[in-house]
Formats: C-alpha cells, sequence, structure tokens
C-alpha cells in the first residue's frame, strides 16, 4: 500500500474541512518527532504521546524526554504542542517480549514493541476523545512502515478511532529530520531504545 498515498488524501481532506482535528502523537525521540511536527501542525492540535518503557538504561530514557521538551519549547507552529509522559517502567517492555530476546533488529520482537507502545497509545487517544491517532516510529529507515500501519489498522478497527496512515520517511522526511536535528542542536541517539539494539550496535562498533 502507498501509505503516503493515503495521508494525503486525508490531509486534503482535513484542509478542506476547515477544522483543526486533535492528533495523539506517539513520540519515540525528538529527532524523529521533528519533521512530523513540522509535517502535521499545520493540520492537528497535536498532543505528543510518550510512552517508551523499551528504552535502556534510564538515563537513556531521560535524555531523550529532555530533548523532547527542549524541541517543543524552542519550535514554533501555528497550532501548540502538548505533551504527555507516561510513567517509565522497563519491566512492561521486558514482559511483552518475553521469549523474544534472542531475536533481532527488525524482528518479531520489534513488532511485538511497536503494538505494545501504539497500543496504549490509542487506549489514552479513546479516553481523551482525540479525533486521530499515530506515531513517529515510521519516519525511521531501520522500521518497517508496513508493519507499523499494520498495527494502526487493527488498533483502529479494535478501539474505533481513526488512525492517521504515514511513512514519514517519505518526501525526505528522514532526511529533513537530520536537517532540523542540526538546527536545533539535538541530540541524536545511535540506537534505537532497547537493550538488544545496544549491544547489537556495541558489536558492530
Amino acid at each position: 500500500m502507498n501509505y503516503q498515498k493515503i495521508l494525503d488524501s486525508i490531509l486534503e481532506q482535513i484542509s478542506l474541512s476547515g477544522k483543526t482535528p486533535k492528533l495523539l502523537l506517539h513520540a519515540c525521540c525528538a529527532p524523529c518527532s521533528s519533521y512530523v511536527l513540522e509535517y502535521l501542525s499545520k493540520y492537528f492540535e497535536i498532543t505528543l504521546y510518550y510512552y517508551n518503557p523499551n528504552i535502556h538504561p534510564e538515563t537513556e530514557y531521560t535524555r531523550r524526554i529532555n530533548e523532547l521538551k527542549k524541541f517543543i519549547n524552542e519550535y514554533k507552529t501555528n497550532n501548540r504542542i502538548y505533551l504527555v509522559e507516561e510513567n517509565y517502567d522497563p519491566k512492561e517492555y521486558f514482559e511483552q517480549i518475553k521469549g523474544l530476546e534472542d531475536l533481532g533488529e527488525r524482528s518479531k520482537r520489534c513488532y511485538k514493541c511497536y503494538k505494545f507502545r501504539m497500543e496504549k497509545a490509542v487506549r489514552y487517544a479513546k479516553e481523551n476523545d482525540f479525533d486521530y491517532f499515530t506515531t513517529t516510529l515510521s519516519i525511521s529507515p531501520y522500521k518497517k512502515a508496513n508493519w507499523i500501519n499494520e498495527i494502526g489498522k487493527i488498533l483502529e478497527n479494535k478501539y474505533d478511532i481513526k488512525y492517521l496512515y504515514s511513512d514519514f520517511k517519505k518526501k525526505n522526511g528522514y532526511k529533513r529530520s537530520l536537517e532540523l536535528s542540526k538546527e536545533y542542536g539535538l541530540y541524536r541517539q545511535d540506537y534505537c531504545g532497547c537493550i538488544y539494539s545496544k549491544q547489537e550496535r556495541e558489536i558492530k562498533i
């Protein structure tokens, strides 16, 4: 499926409606959020939802959320950006991927990680009357957009709330995130976030 084409169609409909829907945007870090906020903030009132118990160690988690807060404070948008930070409890991550620890990057372990974080986000969106939900995850060239959008569709049907289909790496989205990171002096991590991706990165180095 051409997720960018689907997104273009949705954004065109929103523009024609003259309304500003509420979007809950699951965020993994400031660099990935930067371009997505630049792209979507003209169409939506956005609340960033920071739920990432997969991140290891806690100092890395803290550094990433602080960078996100810094970017939100410095970046100017037409519509105000809000932030919700959930509790950091790594046990939640390890419970979800139990038995999959030895699988590599871009494996079923990652699929499970995407799904439980996105499901936490969609529950919050449903409980707080958002019009749409989505995630910044698809901007990464290392993540499978088809998995992310497949999960989004499942959750859309399960919770009866619209999922914003996307592949944010399209239209040079990833390249633009690099430019914005440089412009705002954002910390860019060199691994996805979990202890396993960190170990794989260290082996490659």
